[in-house]
């Protein structure tokens, strides 16, 4: 199948045969009819299946028939869990839309509101929001939803796992009930089911390659090593290896930026991206990983859902997630576009219970593989002398024996 045979107009045709696309994904290939047609859609797919295109380009195409956004309105509405995805799903739809007279403008936290105040007030037909900054906007009186006509949730799993439920209710609340509302989600949870019910009428529902079947393509090796010398197995890996570029995740923001200073240290380009960092850092950040300027970018499970790499060779775990669903959609990174992925854990004692519910819920058990020079030190084993145990047992007999004789002693 093409894309002509899609139903998409000339001018979107012409913005994916320059982008060099020949054939539709599989998502694409079911969800772009659907959502043409004006149908709720619930689409299960893993990041790097093309989902962002499938939901872009027929929205791009309904709104370029209708009228335009009038001031302080706006016309289509796709809500993304984090800054990064935001940006980036933003940009997707700018470079779609170059042949088009359509405004399209993201808005999200960490930057000034002031520009964003001022594009939606000219109007504007796409608007893509992280949903605190929408809810912020909208109590400033800044958006008017009444011509709102489509609603898309991406990465809807993702934004539950962040807490926004309560964000994501309010802002139904707000909207026009006759709309198109389309979901978008790499898992396909009872949650994710519960808030479908509310929000969808009747969808579509299309479920191809989920996080689980991504995995698939993904080879997976655990290295046991001590917790204190995982930042200097890792300083191995990278020296020892020809990886191009390496993504690296942490439980922690101040242990991505430790690791950071002891890259940069030992003369490797590092980077780290989580929440403490400003947005013109994170972006900063990103865009030198994408370019190839900074071959490690050490992040923590925000950045898991916001790196969009076709070719990146390597994702690291120094420290496993606590959520099994998390350590997924980070090593969901790696293995895009039908390409053979790694990902790699360095794995400590302390962690055995995250292995374990890993293990379970990805439905296979890790061969742990030692690095040489770095395998564990095993556990001291203290093993008392056979005297010294039945002598304190003696003891213990004799003094029971001594505070009894004088229990009797009194009560003579």
């Amino acid at each position: 199948m093409s894309f002509s045979a899609l139903g998409l107009c000339t001018e979107l045709l012409n913005t994916v045969a320059k982008k060099g696309y020949t054939k539709p994904s599989p998502i694409q290939q079911e969800a772009i009819p659907a959502i043409l047609n004006q149908r709720d859609v619930i689409a299960i797919a893993q990041t790097g299946t093309g989902k962002t295109a499938s939901f872009s380009l027929p929205i791009l195409h309904l709104l370029a028939a209708r009228p335009p956004a009038q001031a302080n309105s706006i016309r289509a509405l796709i809500l993304a869990p984090t800054r990064e995805l935001a940006a980036q799903v933003a940009a997707n739809v700018d470079n779609y839309s170059q042949n088009m007279n359509l405004r399209t403008t993201a808005v999200f936290g960490g930057v000034r509101i002031e520009p964003q105040q001022y594009a939606i007030e000219q109007g504007v037909d796409i608007l893509i929001a992280t949903p605190g900054r929408l809810v912020d906007l909208y109590e400033q009186g800044v958006i008017n939803f009444d011509q709102l006509e489509i609603l898309v949730l991406d990465e809807a799993d993702r934004m539950l796992d962040l807490g926004f439920i309560d964000h994501i209710h309010h802002i139904q609340s707000l909207l026009p009930e006759k709309r198109q509302t389309l979901l978008f989600s790499a898992t396909f949870t009872k949650e994710i089911k519960t808030l479908a019910t509310t929000m969808l009428n009747n969808p579509v529902i299309i479920e191809l390659a989920t996080a689980q079947d991504h995995i698939e393509t993904i080879t997976q090796t655990l290295h046991p090593v001590d917790k204190e010398r995982k930042s200097e197995l890792l300083l191995h890996l990278i020296k020892n290896n020809n990886w191009s570029q390496v993504l690296v995740f942490t439980r922690t923001k101040r242990g991505a930026d430790s690791l950071r200073n002891e890259l940069e240290q030992a003369g490797i380009a590092a980077e780290s991206i989580h929440a403490n960092r400003t947005q013109q850092a994170r972006t900063q950040a990103l865009d030198g990983f994408k370019g190839g300027r900074i071959k490690v970018l050490i992040g923590t499970d925000l950045a898991a859902r916001g790196i969009d790499i076709e070719q990146l060779p390597c994702v690291i775990n120094v420290d496993l997630p606590y959520v099994p669903e998390d350590y997924i959609h980070r090593i969901g990174r790696t293995g895009r576009a039908s390409s053979r992925g790694l990902a790699i854990s360095l794995f400590s004692e302390d962690e055995s219970k995250q292995l374990t519910a890993i293990e379970r819920f990805i439905g296979r058990q890790f061969k742990k593989v030692f690095i040489p020079g770095f395998a564990p030190k095993p556990k001291p084993t203290v093993v008392k002398a056979e005297e010294e145990l039945y002598g304190n047992f003696e003891a213990d007999d004799s003094s029971k024996r001594k505070r009894k004789a004088k229990g009797r002693k009194k009560r003579r």
